[in-house]
This record gives C-alpha cells, sequence and structure tokens, in this order.
C-alpha cells in the first residue's frame, strides 16, 4: 500500500519526562566523577622534612704509584762499553760591534834619532894571561897587611877574605863558568863596577859585597895605599884555579869604597 506523503504528528515528552532524564545524566557524571577522584588518591605527595647539609671539599685523590723501571740489560762480554755524550761544542761569542775606521793622521815629518850603541864598557871582561902581564898578585907586595903606616899588603889580606866566602866562588862560576874552568881572570872593576851577564847589579853579587866588606874595615893607612894596574886574587891553589881582577891606571884601595853604586860597609 503507497506511504502517505505526509508524516503523522508525533507525541512531545513531556516536561516532567525532560526533568527526570536530566536529573539521571547528572547524577551519573557525578558518580563517574567520584569514582575517577577516588581511585587516584591526593595527587600531592606530602612535603619532606627539611634537614641540614654541610659541604665538605673531597680530598685530591692520591697519585699513581710510579712505573717499575725495566732491569739494565746486562753488558755482553763481546760488546764494547758505550761511549759516554760528547759535550755540545761552546756557543760562539757574539761579534763585538763593528767601528767604523777613522781616517789616519799623517804624523809630522820627524826625523829618527839613531840608536845608542850598547856602552860595552859597562861589561866585565875576561882576560888572558897576554892581558894579565904585570899584573900585581900575591908576594908582589911588602908587610902583612897590619896598617902600620909604611906597609900594607891588601893583595893577601883580600885574596884571604874572598877565599873564606863560598858565595864569592858560586857567584863567579855562575856568571863565568867557562872563564872560571880555562883559569881566565874576570875583571869586575876599572874604576867602576862592571857588569856581568845575566846580573842584575854590577860587580857580580856576593863579590862585591865582600870587597867592600874587607877593604872598608881595613887599616886607614893600607886603605890610602897607591896603586897602579891590575891586582889580580886566586881563589884556589894550583895551576887554572878561578881569579878576579881589579884596578887602574892609577888608583887608591878606598876608590872601591866611593865607586858608583857602593854602599858603605857596615857590620852587626
Amino acid at each position: 500500500m503507497p506511504r502517505p506523503l505526509i508524516d503523522p504528528p508525533r507525541r512531545r515528552p513531556s516536561r516532567a519526562t525532560k526533568l527526570a532524564a536530566g536529573l539521571f545524566s547528572a547524577g551519573a557524571h557525578a558518580a563517574v566523577l567520584a569514582a575517577v577522584m577516588l581511585s587516584q588518591g591526593d595527587p600531592r605527595p606530602p612535603e619532606p622534612e627539611p634537614f641540614a647539609v654541610d659541604l665538605i671539599q673531597p680530598p685530591p685523590p692520591p697519585p699513581p704509584p710510579p712505573e717499575p723501571k725495566p732491569p739494565a740489560p746486562e753488558p755482553r762480554p763481546d760488546s764494547k762499553p758505550a761511549r759516554p755524550p760528547s759535550p755540545a761544542p761552546p756557543k760562539p761569542d757574539p761579534k763585538p760591534p763593528t767601528r767604523t775606521a777613522r781616517p789616519a793622521v799623517r804624523p809630522p815629518d820627524v826625523e829618527p834619532l839613531p840608536a845608542t850603541p850598547a856602552d860595552t864598557t859597562m861589561m866585565a871582561a875576561e882576560l888572558g894571561e897576554a892581558e894579565l902581564a904585570g899584573a900585581t898578585t900575591v908576594g908582589a907586595g911588602s908587610g902583612n897587611g897590619s896598617g902600620d903606616g909604611a906597609s900594607c899588603d891588601m893583595v893577601r889580606r883580600l885574596q884571604a877574605a874572598l877565599r873564606r866566602n863560598p858565595r864569592v866562588r858560586s857567584a863567579l862560576a855562575s856568571a863565568h863558568g867557562e872563564a872560571a874552568a880555562s883559569g881566565k881572570a874576570v875583571l869586575i872593576w876599572n874604576g867602576k863596577w862592571l857588569q856581568s851577564p845575566n846580573q842584575v847589579g854590577r860587580g857580580l853579587a856576593g863579590v862585591r859585597e865582600a870587597i867592600i866588606m874587607e877593604v872598608g874595615f881595613a887599616p886607614a893607612a893600607c886603605r890610602a895605599n897607591p896603586m897602579r894596574g891590575l891586582v889580580v886574587v886566586s881563589l884556589a891553589d894550583g895551576p887554572g884555579a878561578p881569579r878576579l881582577a881589579l884596578g887602574d891606571a892609577s888608583w887608591r884601595w878606598s876608590d872601591l869604597l866611593f865607586a858608583p853604586g857602593t854602599r858603605p860597609p857596615t857590620r852587626g
């Protein structure tokens, strides 16, 4: 059968029915919400009680133990010992700062002076027999040197004093060894004291003092005796003994005390 074009009117729910449905829906939602809240409990946990905390810096960690050194290898009998390391070469000194050379100033023309030749008259001479001809020796004078005013043998007196002094022969041998060995006489005074080779003072150190000491304490009459030419004294007996010579053309024994470089004799 065909459906009618117009639906029949529906019945609307009453007001009481709507109110009851609303109350039921609200109660259901409230029950669901209460069940959810009861299942979760209190969402905020209880706050813990406060307590004090001290901050302390921890001690440093202990140093690591040293690593054990490997044992030195034992040297083999056929191995060569190790050479020590060569020292580092010294560093060269820094170069000094270079200076600018100034132009050389030409000195004025000066006439050169001729060199003064050495004074050979001040050197001690070694005399042979030809130069000693006519020289006064022991025994040529008269008297014994007692100083009685008329006769004095000063040559014998001086020779005895020089033989008693060991420094005289030692000084003569060190400065004139060849002359002393060959029997030549060494001239040490000819109006002034002469200087020997390699000697600082004149008259042979030790010999001049011994002669001045003996002459200075001789009697005044003996010192004033006039003499001529050379006097030769021997330091030992026999041929070839070392000898000393002194004298001038005309002189006195007292001249030995006032020669240049002579000090007056003193006795303690």
